[in-house]
């Protein structure tokens, strides 16, 4: 481990203090990118905490919260800081994906991951779906949020998948960009919605689909109408590339 990555894991304390529940981290044995919004293409090292506040119907990563299916036991494991950062910083990759489940339920031990990584030379950016607030502690140079707030699509109700003052808040922060997954023109009206009522910006579309020809068939149907509001189109590049794998 070089100086800059030993320095780092020292940051992080006591290895019982911190411990965050992982779903799997993956991108340095076999390497990948960023799939989605800004970042989308960009070499990546993702690591993927289990547990989740919400039920998507559509999600495409259960195995992080729905334990009707999925067993906790074998989808989860307890890591602590100091093992993630030595897996991270094994990698001259320079950008980690924090991401979910909901990463931020774990903020406590998420702080001196990421001062650690940050320490390292890494950024790092958090996938959320935008109903829990960031720590002051994660609003500092190197990070950006990828918001994700949740539409009727989602089956979630309202008061559970929209929260105003936290999206405020990523708002006022200047670090965050507003990812919308959707499937058809009119529920671009909802997201338009949203923008009006809390200020969003950027705003990024993402057609929903867990197949190449799934996001084919949306990217097809949305395309127009998103390029006439002026907002960002982004694709799900690692579906494409990679069907359904996990750790891709």
């Amino acid at each position: 481990m070089t100086s800059a990555g030993a320095d780092a894991v020292a940051l992080t304390g006591s290895d019982e203090e911190f411990r965050l529940i992982v779903a799997e981290c993956f991108g340095v044995e076999k390497p990948t990118f960023q799939g989605e919004g800004p970042s989308c293409g960009v070499p990546a090292l993702f690591i993927r905490l289990s547990r989740c506040n919400l039920t998507c119907s559509w999600c495409d990563t259960t195995y992080t919260w729905d334990w009707s299916r999925f067993d906790p036991h074998k989808e989860s494991t307890r890591q602590t800081v100091a093992d993630l950062l030595a897996w991270a910083l094994a990698s001259a990759v320079k950008l980690v994906v924090i991401t979910g489940g909901e990463p931020l339920i774990q903020q406590p031990s998420l702080i001196p991951l990421v001062r650690g990584l940050l320490a390292a030379g890494k950024r790092v950016e958090f996938e959320t779906n935008g109903t829990i607030a960031p720590d002051p502690a994660l609003l500092v140079d190197g990070v950006c949020f990828n918001v994700s707030p949740k539409l009727a699509n989602s089956d979630v109700e309202e008061d559970r998948r929209i929260k105003p003052a936290v999206l405020e808040a990523f708002v006022a922060s200047g670090r965050a960009v507003f990812k919308f997954v959707t499937r058809t023109v009119a529920e671009l009206d909802e997201i338009g919605a949203l923008v009006d009522r809390y200020g969003l910006d950027p705003v990024y579309v993402m057609p929903e689909g867990t197949t190449p020809q799934d996001l084919i068939a949306a990217t097809r149907v949305l395309a127009d109408a998103v390029a006439a509001r002026r907002w960002y189109f982004t694709q799900r590049l690692h579906v494409l590339a990679f069907a359904e794998r996990r750790g891709r």
